[in-house]
């Protein structure tokens, strides 16, 4: 089984809470809104990572990264963007499992037509009330599976 953490919105913060729930992760997922390259070295230093750039991804390092990415785990194809309405293709055609997205900071599962939409929500700064959250995929023979983690800030 492969478990793939999935991140967004930290927004230059990492939380601690966060890199424990992480822990384990055999790749790593951050769907914009990195807020800053030591973000990303954190995650690299629990595992491989990916990260798309979000709205509040400026500069050298921002500009780096890719506006949408597509990844493959377990035989299964994974595509993230950072704002799910920026979409441009059928996923499900495309073939892909899941698309993951970020932007909202409200996290959210949702299956249509086969393909899992996820987003984690914020594990950066708390925005209104809304719950600091990450997500995990749970990937084995050909299958897939999430959870939202909440976590405890």
């Amino acid at each position: 089984m492969m478990t793939i953490g999935v991140i967004s919105d930290t927004h230059g913060l990492m939380r601690p809470e966060a890199l424990e729930a992480l822990q384990g992760s055999d790749l790593i997922l951050h769907a914009g809104d990195v807020g800053g390259p030591k973000v990303l070295g954190l995650l690299r230093a629990i595992a491989p990572t990916i990260a798309v750039r979000g709205n509040v991804d400026w500069g050298d390092w921002g500009d780096a990264l890719a506006m949408t990415e597509a990844t493959d785990a377990e035989g299964l194809r994974l595509y993230m963007l950072h704002v799910l309405q920026d979409l441009d293709l059928d996923p499900r055609v495309a073939g892909f499992a899941a698309v993951i997205s970020g932007h909202t900071h409200r996290a959210s599962a949702e299956v249509r037509d086969g393909v899992l939409y996820l987003n984690p929500g914020s594990a950066g700064p708390r925005r209104f009330s809304l719950p600091v959250t990450i997500a995990r995929l749970h990937l084995a023979n050909g299958q897939l599976s999430h959870e939202i983690v909440h976590l405890r800030v």
